[in-house]
């Protein structure tokens, strides 16, 4: 019988630059991952730092290409976006190689506080912010603003504005306004439900930018959830963009760069098939046709690239703990975890990664379902994006261990799965373990948090009071007075 050696590598072109086996165990980034489970055991999240740097690199490198071979005028400004991963081993990894920061909360801005108190960032650090901004987070924009820092606020509605007129005292301040582009043509809605209307945009600048002594208009933003993608859509959506930014630049001479969101795509299967340098040099000479056409110089492009930077540094390894043949076909290989609290995103929106054996290469392969620790039926991973089936080693549970790996996951899983909070069925969130190389190229490993123990769950869930309850006085002598029912004025009081 054939073994799962062989069904990879008949399935696909395999070994990889990312991924080899030695000794009938799997190598991931020449890491070897069972020296790391037999350290930390599982389950376990890995994030392996070099990545990060691999992937901003390639990406200055795709837009210095692009831009040398259509002689373009304008500069490149790598962005990440925070919301992918907040984890500060991330972030700093990042930072080393000198990119700019995009937020999207007010909880971003005590984070580029830190960092700034660090060394990390500095103020000539571009800060772009985007979203859709509460009070505190206007607040918050404002006083770094008044404090010095390279913050774009990019509008995301009309009143926007009216927070920085009332609280910032700072001379000028730089903003970006974001366009509500329409959504794919199978998307629920047929317009975004960020950003600012096309046919608002101009009004906005002459009734509140041009003429205010204090704003400058220097940065449209374009971003649709499909990402980077080779399609009418994204090519229909860049353009009417861009005919926007020139109609604009016409009136305002400030403006001069634009922010790209929705990034490029990272490989989540090994047919994953994406041309990165033939699609930069298609947005950067889009760009510069469409400004040629229109007789205006071509803007700075900025980028910001979440999962791109992050994603393909995280990796997930768990332990089968049984097997369970549950009719005539269905086999399941039960994990040390859960899918629904640890990997949501293949849960929620049925996304698939690369999914592989962490050793057993040798044995023969067989279908099976893999199930996840909760209660719930559809905690479970049946199917792979090249296939219907999911094969995995056949092993002898009283005298092997079966160690599986989900790679690449190393964007948003963290935060959607609500990390080091309560989920699903109580289900800890797994150990995390970081794995960087030393100036020597050597690898180093260290346990950046314990697997979430029952102390912390009692403690969010009240059974630990960490704090003093506040009791409400009502006064009942009032209630009376004014004819309400004390229940009534409970109400409006809390």
């Amino acid at each position: 019988m054939k073994s799962y050696n062989d069904l990879i590598e008949q399935t696909f072109e395999f070994p990889t630059l990312e991924f080899k086996v030695e000794n009938n165990n799997l190598l991931f980034n020449n890491v070897p991952l069972m020296d790391i489970i037999k350290q930390y055991g599982t389950p376990l999240k890995l994030t392996y730092l070099p990545k990060i740097t691999e992937h901003i690199e390639h990406a200055r490198l795709l837009f210095k290409n692009a831009m040398k071979r259509y002689n373009y005028k304008g500069t490149y400004t790598y962005c990440y976006c925070t919301k992918s991963s907040h984890f500060r081993f991330v972030l700093e990894e990042a930072l080393k190689n000198k990119i700019h920061l995009e937020t999207s909360s007010a909880f971003d801005i005590p984070i580029i506080r830190e960092l700034y108190k660090n060394g990390k960032i500095d103020k000539n650090t571009f800060i772009i912010c985007n979203g859709y901004k509460r009070p505190l987070y206007t607040q918050y924009i404002s006083e770094m603003i008044n404090d010095g820092y390279n913050v774009v606020p990019v509008l995301d509605n009309l009143k926007e504005i009216e927070a920085y007129e009332t609280s910032v005292t700072a001379e000028t301040v730089n903003l970006g306004i974001r366009i509500a582009t329409d959504e794919e043509p199978n998307f629920a809605f047929y317009t975004s439900r960020l950003g600012i209307r096309y046919s608002d945009i101009n009004e906005l600048y002459r009734s509140k930018i041009q003429n205010s002594g204090k704003f400058k208009l220097k940065m449209l933003h374009f971003f649709i959830n499909t990402g980077i993608k080779d399609s009418a859509y994204y090519w229909s959506e860049l353009s009417r963009f861009m005919y926007k930014y020139c109609e604009l630049r016409k009136i305002c001479p400030d403006l001069d760069s634009i922010d790209i969101g929705g990034g490029m795509p990272i490989q989540t299967s090994f047919q994953f098939t994406y041309d990165y340098q033939a699609m930069v040099d298609q947005i950067v000479e889009s760009i510069q046709w469409i400004c040629n056409k229109s007789n205006v110089p071509v803007p700075h492009i900025f980028t910001e690239f979440g999962s791109y930077t992050v994603g393909e540094s995280g990796a997930v390894i768990y332990k089968v703990i049984d097997q369970k043949l549950q009719n005539d076909k269905e086999l399941w290989y039960m994990i040390d975890g859960s899918f629904i609290t640890q990997l949501p995103d293949s849960w929620g929106l049925g996304q698939k990664y690369i999914m592989l054996s962490v050793n057993n290469w040798d044995n023969p392969y067989q279908k099976v379902n893999l199930g996840g620790l909760t209660c719930d039926s559809h905690d479970f991973y049946n199917t792979e994006a090249h296939s219907a089936d999911l094969y995995l080693p056949i092993f002898e549970r009283d005298t092997e261990d079966q160690y599986i790996g989900f790679f690449h996951t190393g964007a948003y899983q963290e935060s959607l799965g609500g990390y080091g909070g309560i989920q699903h069925c109580l289900i800890p969130a797994p150990q995390h373990v970081i794995v960087d190389r030393d100036s020597e190229g050597k690898l180093t490993t260290r346990l950046f948090a314990p697997e979430q123990d029952s102390e912390v769950m009692l403690r969010i869930l009240g059974f630990q009071q960490t704090a003093t309850p506040v009791t409400l006085e009502i006064d009942a002598a009032k209630a009376a007075e004014e004819e309400q029912p004390v229940e009534e004025l409970e109400k409006q009081e809390n």
